[in-house]
């Protein structure tokens, strides 16, 4: 059984492999992060068995499976309260409360084997992993995975000015002035686009806010946008948006 610990504080996650080897499970890797994890599951086959923890170093575990789709059992190790995660059970996820209980992590894994042997393991999405342990909260994109050639390269939501499409095609621009070509639509960003950091000026373009360079008046009540470093063409506020995108920059 191939078994991997995403946890973030690494004397925890110590704790947890001596716990495990004890019980005669060896962990192939301890990864600490939402990026370490990335570029590990990019790089390996999914383990059978994931540990995991919810609130990493480097933000919620949820963001590894935006970009890849979780086929591994999840056994959750977390502090959150059991009303919040009561739901994994039907979903044949189970969970340990920290500090991890010996006794309890022998019975979950007693259950991943009686699952696994019944191959009754239900597959669960991220998005209803997300909307279970935080029914009201949304988890926007930190980062998007590109390929070049036979790489794939992590690009931060940060670093990236714009989004615009064009000729039916949907691209971002970066602050070194690189284009990349993504599969989303315009429409498919708004649910994925913090609404603090992007704005949607016009059926073609999001921008970022922090890449405004400057904010100039144009004609039929319009407003010309003028970024740090794109400037393949013009990015027009319509009409229609003036109002709102005034307020989001206020």
């Amino acid at each position: 059984m191939k078994v991997v610990i995403i946890e973030d504080e690494k004397p925890a996650a110590r704790r947890l492999s001596r716990m495990l080897n004890e019980l005669n499970i060896n962990p192939i890797a301890q990864l600490h992060s939402v990026e370490e994890s990335l570029n590990w599951f990019l790089e390996n086959e999914q383990p059978d068995l994931l540990f995991l923890d919810i609130q990493l170093s480097d933000g919620l575990s949820f963001e590894i499976f935006d970009e890849i789709e979780v086929k591994s059992a999840i056994i959750f190790t977390t502090a959150y309260d059991e009303y919040a995660l009561k739901a994994f059970k039907l979903n044949s996820v189970d969970y340990l409360l920290k500090p991890i209980d010996v006794d309890e992590l022998k019975n979950a894994i007693d259950k991943y084997h009686e699952i696994h042997t019944a191959n009754k393991l239900n597959t669960i999405t991220n998005q209803q992993l997300k909307e279970i342990i935080f029914p009201n909260t949304n988890t926007y994109k930190k980062r998007f995975t590109v390929k070049i050639g036979q790489h794939l390269k992590l690009i931060s939501v940060a670093s990236i000015e714009c989004f615009f499409s064009e000729n039916k095609a949907t691209y971002f621009c970066t602050t070194t002035n690189r284009n990349y070509m993504i599969d989303d639509t315009l429409e498919e960003l708004e649910s994925k686009l913090s609404p603090e950091l992007f704005f949607r000026v016009s059926r073609k373009y999001f921008v970022n806010i922090n890449a405004i360079k400057d904010i100039i008046s144009y004609t039929n009540s319009r407003l010309k946008i003028v970024l740090n470093n794109y400037c393949e063409s013009e990015i027009i506020v319509s009409r229609e948006r003036v109002k709102d995108f005034k307020n989001w920059i206020s």
